[in-house]
This record gives C-alpha cells, structure tokens and sequence, in this order.
C-alpha cells in the first residue's frame, strides 16, 4: 500500500545544478526542485507530505522550468505567443497544460503582446533589412499573428522608400557594373525581397540616377 504520508528527511543543493534541491523523504532520495519554489512552498525538515501536495510540487516545478525557459526565449528578443508556445513544446517537451499556465502569466506581466510583437518586427525589418509588405505579412503569419493584427500593424508601409533603402547596400557592390548588369542583379536581390517589378525598377532607377550624379555608388 502506498503511505498517505512521507516526511522530508533531508534538502541538499544539487552537485551540478545549483538553483535545484534534491528532496529526501523517509531517508531515500525522492525528487528535486527549484530552489526558490522550495523556498515558496516552506518546505523545512520533519515536514509530513501527503502524496497529492508532492504532485502539485511536481507542478508547480515544471511551471517554474517552462516559466524560466520563457524567459530566457524574450531575454533576446520579443516574440510571438505562437512561437513561444512551439518552442516551450517542440523544443523543451513542455505539455499543453503547463505552457498554457505560463503563457496565462507572460500576459498578465505583460511580456507577450502580438500587436507590440507585430510592430517590433516591421520596425526591425525596416531599420535593418527592408521587405515587401507582402513577405512582410507572410513573416508575421508565419509567426502566428492575427490577420487583423498584421493588418493594422502595417498600414501606411510606404514599400518605395522601403525599396529603395533594401537597395543601396547592395547596390555599393555593384559599382563597376554597366548598366544593364547593374539593372538586372539589384532587380533580382529585390525581388527575392518580395518587391514587385515595377517597385524595384523605380528604386533601381533612383539608385542609377544617384551613382551618376556622384564619383561612385553611395
């Protein structure tokens, strides 16, 4: 028969992870936990467990983790609920239950919101590596943002301007082409950038027009 009861005999720091503890109860290893949901929880020696509360520490532990591996995942940058929900599973092997749980506080702390998400991304890609409004919305789709999201988010993307800048980095390469070469390479880099034919010509032409109005290529 399982006993209702089994008393804490021991909590040692773990050898390799120090931010666990390894519970002993009746003399004999039992499980580890963090430490600070140890600490949450009181837990002290000559402690009685009943078996439900070392399932709900066994809980809470695995929340603590998924809680923890969050935040590690927006330590870097913003991201989407969706990518963090596949990363936490996919990644991390975390259950439904427990992701849902965490996600429940990322919200309430704020630290997830798909809009600001949205935003941080156009932002991003505009500052550093300018796309079309259209791969624009394939990214954040593919990121799991709302229709109506991406839609707000983008409007007003002014996709010439946009063009424009994607090409003059590329264009610095480009200096000794003629230009039918210069014409047909830049044309190609934007439109692996999603532009269509007609907005990359004009950037292409903007960009032709501003070399030969100078010693080189800006």
């Amino acid at each position: 028969m399982v006993r209702a009861m089994r008393t804490i005999t021991a909590i040692e720091a773990a050898k390799r992870r120090k931010s666990r503890v390894n519970i002993f109860l009746d003399g004999a290893f039992a499980f580890s936990l963090g430490a600070e949901v140890a600490e949450e929880q009181g837990l002290h020696l000559g402690q009685a467990l009943p078996e439900p509360l070392i399932e709900e520490l066994g809980r809470l532990d695995r929340c603590q983790r998924c809680l923890n591996a969050a935040l590690r995942l927006l330590s870097y940058r913003p991201r989407s609920e969706v990518e963090i929900r596949m990363r936490l599973k996919l990644k991390r092997g975390f259950d439904d239950e427990t992701i849902d749980s965490v996600i429940l506080q990322l919200r309430a702390r704020q630290l997830i919101d798909d809009a600001a998400f949205a935003r941080f991304w156009r932002e991003n890609r505009e500052s550093f590596s300018p796309r079309s409004e259209r791969m624009l919305k394939l990214e954040l789709r593919r990121k799991g943002i709302a229709p109506e999201v991406i839609d707000q988010v983008l409007e007003g993307i002014d996709e010439d301007e946009d063009a424009y800048r994607a090409a003059q980095k590329k264009a610095r390469s480009l200096s000794r082409e003629d230009h039918d070469a210069f014409r047909g390479k830049l044309g190609e880099f934007l439109r692996r950038r999603g532009f269509s034919y007609e907005v990359a010509s004009r950037a292409i032409e903007r960009i032709w027009r501003d070399a030969t109005e100078q010693p080189s290529l800006p």
